[in-house]
Parts: structure tokens; sequence; C-alpha cells
């Protein structure tokens, strides 16, 4: 019997067992980090021969690129802020968390945004962000600001680059235009379309509800595979419900006594033919 058949364990002992690895894994990774940060604070990979910490991570300590550059970021936002190792290696923060939450510290508000973000998803962190840093407009390569930080705020700046070619408008201070990006759909690929839009808070939870119902038949849980089955479900049934479209469709009934009626078979004679003069067109 290997080591690692656990076969003979009882159920008790296979949950403890999981939850004290689980453990253990967390005080190694922020282990990790600290020996990764000083490495890198040393430059320890120049006399090995290596050109950067990340080359030095993959070729030599054989982590994979999406390893190796995860734990570097995270290993330097930790060494501005050791508090954060202490954090993961208790399991209240992950790696994620960290490298999300990494443009918004400062030494004046990091200990409050490290505890708002203990044990939170990775969507919550990114609601999280949207709604502690409102985007600011109006000055170039602008960053959040710690000390107006009111409860509840959270978005990423966007930095705003002024064309030189256009006008700059004079609005009164106070005054600011604020534009709603308009939705678009652009060519991405052949055949490929790329979507931007902005969903209101209830739409984005029923997107993420609707990737959990989907996940035994998309595990993935791929947005544009979600949206697909989505858009199928919803002209399956607009059709059904406006063109009387059906599998298998029944012998014209009695004609109705209501003038404004008008009988299933002929709903989709009208949609078969607009749909056949659309393709001759």
């Amino acid at each position: 019997m290997t080591y690692y058949s656990l076969s003979h364990l009882g159920n008790h002992a296979v949950a403890h067992g999981l939850t004290a690895v689980v453990a253990r894994d967390c005080v190694t990774v922020a282990e990790m980090l600290a020996y990764l940060a000083e490495f890198d604070s040393r430059k320890l990979y120049l006399p090995a021969a290596y050109p950067s910490m990340f080359a030095y991570c993959v070729h030599e300590l054989h982590l994979s690129e999406d390893a190796a550059l995860k734990r570097i970021r995270a290993a330097r936002v930790a060494r501005r802020f050791p508090a954060i190792f202490t954090e993961i290696a208790e399991g209240r923060l992950t790696l994620n968390a960290v490298i999300l939450l990494k443009p918004y510290l400062r030494p004046e508000n990091a200990k409050e945004i490290l505890s708002a973000a203990v044990h939170r998803t990775r969507s919550e962190i990114e609601r999280l962000i949207a709604e502690r840093f409102p985007a600011r407009t109006g000055r170039p390569g602008s960053k959040p600001s710690s000390s107006n930080w009111p409860r509840g705020q959270l978005r990423t700046p966007r930095p705003m680059i002024r064309d030189p070619s256009r006008p700059v408008l004079n609005w009164p201070r106070g005054q600011l235009k604020r534009r709603q990006p308009r939705p678009r759909s652009s060519l991405f690929a052949p055949q490929r379309f790329a979507l931007q839009t902005t969903l209101r808070q209830e739409a984005h939870d029923k997107l993420r509800y609707l990737q959990s119902l989907l996940r035994h038949t998309i595990p993935s849980g791929d947005i544009a595979e979600v949206l697909e089955r989505a858009l199928d479900i919803a002209i399956t049934q607009t059709e059904k419900r406006k063109f009387a479209a059906t599998s298998r469709p029944r012998p014209g009934r009695t004609p109705s006594g209501d003038p404004r009626h008008i009988p299933a078979d002929v709903k989709r004679r009208v949609c078969s033919d607009g749909i056949k003069a659309g393709a001759r067109s």
C-alpha cells in the first residue's frame, strides 16, 4: 500500500487530514513567498547566470510560467506589506487576492483593505475594488486616493489618455459630464466577435448563477458558451411564443371567433416565408 492510498482511512480521518494538509500548504506558500521576496531583493538570480527572477523560477526551480509570475508578484507585494505573509499562512488571503489588491495598497490603507478582502472569492474582491475605488476622470494617470475611502466603494482606475487632435472641453468644476460606455460588438477574428457592454448588478448575478447551473455541461464556465446557450433558449422560447414554432406542428384548427386571432399554422407559414426571403436577399 503506497503512502498516497487513503482508502483504508475512515471518513473523519480523511476530512481531518484534508484540513491539515490545506493548512500546511498555506504555511508553505507564505514561506515560499518570503524566500522569493528576499532572493529577489538581493538579485541572487544574477550570480546564478539568470537575467531575471522569472527566468530563475521557471528554469531553475521548474515552476510553470503562470505559477512563477503569480508568486513573484505576490512576493513583491508582501515584501512591501509584511502582514500579507501572515494572512496567507493562516489561509485568510489567497495569491489571487493579493495580486488583485496590489494596485490599491498604500501604507495608510493596507490594513483596512486586507481586512476587507479576508476569505473573499475573486468575484467578490473584484466587486469590492469596483465599489471602493470609483473611476477618477479628467486626470491622466491618476491613482486611487486612500484618504477618501468611504465604505462600500470598488472599481479599477483607468488612466485617461487625451487625443491631442481633439479640443479640451472646459466644464465648470463639479459639472464634469460622465458618459456611460456604449455597448460594442467588433470583429475579433474570423467568425469571432468581441462584445463589450455594461451589466446591472442583477444581470451580473443572473449570469453568475447561470454559469453555476451549467457547470455540468460547460465545466470551464466560459462566458461566451454560457451566453450562446442562453441565446439558444431565449430564441426557442420567443419563436414558440411569437411564431408558434414547434417540432411537431398540428393540423389547423377551427378558426376562432376573435378577428384578431392568428392561427398557429399561419404564424409558422409567415415565419418560414420570412426566413426564405431573408436567405434570398
